[in-house]
């Protein structure tokens, strides 16, 4: 028996091709892999993009334009682990640049698509249920781009 693929697609009314050239020149690893383009008598005018595969860091997905604006919501995100805070400064400038911050690692990018840009070890500091959780947990609820020291030394009672 085949293993079916399962793929992402973004919705985006007419700017799908700017938005995966965005996310595939901030994010390592990713490459844009196709484009699909509207013909004569198409939703938007021919040549626009009517649909653009994109990979981020090995994971596939589509941007589809759509012609009308349905807006992303926090019930769909898009989440970076990254093992380095120079990863998550990187990331975190890269897609805030016309975006929103939001609290604990989250932003709006400025195509309205949520991210979480978090630490790798975020996982093991949390898990637990005890003290060194807690802090760490109420560390990472007063950041808005998280800090890995300052996650490390909290759940360390530093």
């Amino acid at each position: 028996m085949t293993v079916p693929q399962v793929s992402t697609c973004l919705w985006f009314a007419d700017q799908a091709e700017p938005a995966a050239m965005f996310y595939t020149g901030l994010v390592p690893g990713s490459a844009i892999t196709g484009v699909l383009r509207h013909g004569a008598g198409g939703l938007l005018p021919q040549g626009t993009a009517l649909t653009v595969s994109f990979h981020l860091a090995g994971r596939a997905f589509t941007a589809l334009n759509g012609g009308m604006e349905v807006p992303f919501t926090h019930a769909h995100s898009m989440v970076v682990a990254c093992q380095t805070q120079a990863e998550i400064d990187a990331l975190w400038d890269g897609l805030l640049e016309g975006g929103t911050p939001q609290q604990c690692g989250w932003l709006t990018d400025r195509y309205g698509l949520s991210w979480q840009i978090v630490p790798a070890i975020l996982p093991e500091l949390l898990a637990g249920g005890d003290a060194a959780s807690a802090r760490a947990m109420a560390a990472m609820m007063g950041m808005v781009k998280l800090d890995i020291a300052t996650l490390e030394a909290a759940h360390r009672g530093v």
